[in-house]
């Protein structure tokens, strides 16, 4: 299980690296490639950019989930490590739009569609992997490592960010500072392909093709995708706006240095990766419906304390405070979301389905989040405006969850 969980994990912790090292610099991207005296519009810009790599998540999980069906997980973890490892060390070289314009912007552009196409695959392919090789009363804890691997690249993207900026002055970062953190990220392609390159296919996997279990119909299918999608809209949200928006809303309204709220981010991603494994594991025993109701109730009634109180600009203590605590809320989702939509697909179609869900789900409730919360936020004038688009979220995600079965308890179909 130790090599299981290394070779399903390393391609997402690449994947949240990346993420967040864009997310959490996306001041000194803006004005490398998206120059303007408008502060907002640059802001605007590059968020969006950093949203255009989820449209190409469903093409990648169709492409790669298709893989894992007829050549089996391992292939469709190979690809998409060899896909994503690339395209961000692409990113560190592109030169600014000062230097070739229009280019620039556009070269970008086609690294982020790269790196969409291979995450559309990836994390239900390693889901997929990891879940189908779990014990059955222990799903729930195995499962939530998929999810401690994504705290890690977070943490990786965020701590060294902060480090960044600690380090060197703000016009270096401006620079080239900036373009560090991507070309670290080129050095985990021989560690990732040396680690995947050791795994063997599932046992669940083998017995359902040699078997010729029949994949579901096509209503079927298109059931289980949109319940899961359902289910992950607050688990995708909550998430992305609490952490990889939050840094930005910090230094704009809470009044933080980029550095502070860098290492803020930080500490709370801390308390996310401790306490995963453990709200996984209790899924176990009590099931996955509960826990998934109580957390998105509570952002469905605190979002708008979480950003009013941030703007008060309250200081880094009490925001650093306030992080760590919304961390516990998000471990829930971390470490009970994935094992509840992969236990819905039975294994002949679950690395396809589960890719197709993850793929659109993550991109209509988490990609553009960054997006939405900045475009709401001057279009009511309003500092607490991104929490309507948690609540929303939240709202979804309690419909969904009161209508699906409890899947902790039984065996994979």
């Amino acid at each position: 299980m130790r090599r299981v969980i290394g070779a399903a994990t390393v391609g997402n912790v690449l994947e949240w690296y990346d993420w967040a090292a864009y997310g959490y610099l996306v001041i000194h991207i803006g004005a490398a490639f998206f120059p303007s005296d408008d502060r907002t519009a640059s802001l605007l810009l590059t968020f969006a950019t950093l949203g255009v790599g989820f449209v190409t998540r469903p093409l990648g999980a169709v492409v790669v989930g298709w893989i894992g069906e007829v050549h089996g997980r391992r292939a469709a973890l190979m690809t998409t490590f060899f896909v994503m490892a690339i395209a961000t060390a692409l990113i560190a070289f592109i030169p600014t739009y000062a230097a070739i314009g229009i280019w620039a912007p556009i070269c970008l552009i086609i690294c982020r569609m790269l790196q969409g196409f291979s995450t559309g695959g990836e994390l239900g392919g390693s889901l997929a992997f990891m879940i189908e090789w779990a014990p059955d009363k222990r799903r729930g804890l195995y499962a939530s490592f998929q999810q401690v691997s994504t705290i890690a690249g977070l943490l990786l993207g965020s701590g060294f960010a902060a480090l960044m900026n600690t380090l060197l002055t703000p016009e270096d970062m401006a620079q080239w500072g900036w373009r560090v953190p991507f070309l670290i990220g080129g050095v985990l392609l021989p560690i990732g392909v040396w680690i995947r390159s050791r795994i063997v296919e599932t046992p669940l996997y083998i017995a359902a093709k040699e078997s010729n279990a029949p994949s579901p119909s096509a209503r079927t299918s298109a059931t289980l995708v949109l319940r899961a999608i359902g289910i992950m809209a607050a688990p995708v949200a909550g998430p992305y706006l609490v952490y990889t928006y939050f840094a930005t809303y910090a230094v704009t309204f809470g009044g933080l240095t980029q550095g502070q709220a860098l290492w803020s981010n930080t500490i709370g991603l801390i308390i996310v990766m401790l306490f995963t494994p453990l709200m996984g594991a209790w899924s176990d025993r009590i099931g996955r419906r509960p826990m998934l109701l109580a957390a998105s109730a509570f952002f469905l009634v605190g979002g708008p304390f979480i950003f009013d109180f941030a703007a008060s600009m309250p200081g880094f203590i009490a925001i650093m405070q306030l992080q760590a605590g919304l961390g516990v809320v998000i471990a829930v989702f971390h470490g009970v979301c994935p094992v509840t939509v992969t236990e819905l697909f039975p294994t002949r179609g679950r690395s396809l389905l589960l890719s197709i869900a993850y793929a659109v789900g993550i991109a209509l409730a988490g990609g553009f989040a960054p997006f939405i919360a900045t475009w709401l936020i001057a279009w009511t004038g309003s500092n607490t405006a991104p929490a309507y688009y948690l609540a929303a979220m939240a709202m979804v995600t309690i419909a969904t969850v009161l209508t699906t079965r409890e899947t902790a308890h039984g065996k994979l179909a």
